[in-house]
């Protein structure tokens, strides 16, 4: 069976409102709930960026059943991975082990703001397979030194630790990364349905969790949603390689100026129908993906979606799925 998730989206709510919502995709009928970490919003449209951390500390007291992750944090450079892996496991405890560290290789716009510059893309697999590993030591219990390229650790320990140990899974977009990193992770990330991501990483970790994601813009009114998904989601347009490269808002209004409310209606579902949401959701699993995350474009939009995900999409893609 594929588990389907909601998406806490914190570059479209603000804090209260993310908790708020993430009880009410609980009540929906979610099976699990992922959370975006980020300091910027993709768009000035989109308008919030609260601290993920804080945020999933809050979202571990108003649910009682759902899986959550991080979706996902880069443990790089706006954080260290020490760090990361003192807030992951605070989490888990937090949250009666039903939490998932996210990881990622991360976008410019997020991590420029602690004045390091941008590395290219390999110098950033390095660091996130250097992160990885003091995160795992960590993980493990005891003090950690860590002498590595990218990182150091001095005498590091984590004194408040889960019984069951945080899941690390992470995201990858191509054989490279696939190669990297599936040895060691527990999970595999990515957003888009490439069943040769999906073949690839069994072959290294058979039989783990491959959770990808799905923007929708629900609406009683089509025109309304094709609208909205257009304001706050024509950034998705150009592709991850590019998005992680632009250093912030202007740069991805600049880079979508030409986006129109046509394009983004051929690549995200847009109104009241669950069939065209059901089509773009089946490829997912016939790649074989075993978790997909629903976003629902516009924080102002979101009580409408839990009654018509309660009501409608969930039993259909569930149905669909099996």
């Amino acid at each position: 069976m594929v588990a389907f998730g909601y998406t806490l989206m914190t570059e479209q709510a603000g804090p209260r409102e993310l908790v708020r919502f993430a009880a009410e995709a609980e009540r929906a009928g979610f099976d699990f709930e992922v959370m975006s970490d980020h300091y910027f919003p993709w768009l000035d449209e989109q308008g919030h960026a609260p601290n993920a951390w804080s945020v999933l500390g809050a979202v571990t007291q108003v649910t009682q059943r759902v899986g959550l992750m991080t979706y996902v944090t880069c443990p790089t450079m706006r954080y260290h991975p020490a760090v990361v892996a003192q807030q992951a496991a605070t989490v888990q405890l937090l949250s009666g082990n039903r939490f998932t560290l996210g990881l990622g290789a991360g976008e410019n716009l997020n991590e420029h703001v602690v004045g390091r510059g941008w590395p290219p893309a390999n110098q950033r697999h390095e660091m996130l397979a250097e992160a990885i590993d003091i995160i795992g030591a960590l993980f493990d219990g005891g003090y950690v030194n860590y002498a590595g390229k990218h990182f150091q650790v001095d005498s590091a320990k984590l004194w408040d630790l889960p019984d069951l140990r945080v899941p690390i899974a992470t995201a990858v977009s191509g054989a490279q990364s696939v190669d990297r990193f599936a040895p060691l992770s527990d999970a595999m990330v990515a957003v888009e349905p490439d069943g040769e991501l999906c073949e690839r990483w069994d072959g290294i970790r058979k039989d783990s969790p491959k959770i990808g994601q799905l923007p929708v813009c629900w609406d009683p009114d089509r025109d309304a949603a094709v609208r909205r998904a257009h304001e706050q989601f024509r950034w998705f347009a150009g592709g991850w390689k590019v998005n992680a490269e632009l250093p912030g808002t202007a740069g991805f209004a600049a880079a979508t100026q030409f986006v129109t409310e046509d394009d983004v209606a051929e690549n995200i579902p847009c109104g009241p129908d669950v069939d065209p949401i059901l089509a773009a959701a089946k490829p997912f699993w016939e790649a074989g993906f075993t978790h997909l995350a629903l976003i629902q474009i516009g924080g102002d939009h979101q009580e409408g979606f839990f009654d018509f995900a309660r009501d409608q999409l969930l039993p259909a893609l569930r149905d669909a799925a099996h």
